[in-house]
């Protein structure tokens, strides 16, 4: 098992900037990759950005793209996601995920571990 804890969220205006971070702990090797996904009232679930754990590998969604910086500390087991340039668009609560397999991909259901979120609202 993976437990995952995220922080760092909370409420800032339109154009501040925001630090997720989620700390890993458990079996932390069984993951190879970490996601950060983002789900706001009333829409589904959808991905943000990822990172591979070994080598830095980054994905990210378009809407975040040049915003968002996904990055890892392997010797804290922990993700960080920097968030700037915030916009109302991007108040959601934020989870972050733990994969197995070792391709990244956006697609929530490849992910095995999940915590529980912390949201993020941003004013206008």
């Amino acid at each position: 098992q993976v437990q995952l804890v995220e922080s760092g969220g909370g409420l800032v205006q339109a154009g501040g900037s925001l630090r997720l971070s989620c700390a890993a702990s458990g079996r932390t090797f069984s993951s190879r990759v970490m996601g950060w996904f983002r789900q706001a009232p009333g829409k589904e679930r959808e991905f943000a950005a990822a990172i591979r754990w070994t080598g830095g590998s980054t994905y990210y969604a378009d809407s975040v793209k040049g915003r968002f910086t996904i990055s890892r500390d392997n010797a804290k087991n922990t993700v960080y996601l920097q968030m700037n340039r915030l916009e109302p668009e991007d108040t959601a609560v934020y989870y972050c995920a733990a994969r197995a397999g070792y391709s990244i991909t956006y697609y929530g259901n490849d992910y095995d571990y999940w915590g529980q979120g912390t949201q993020v609202t941003v004013s206008s």
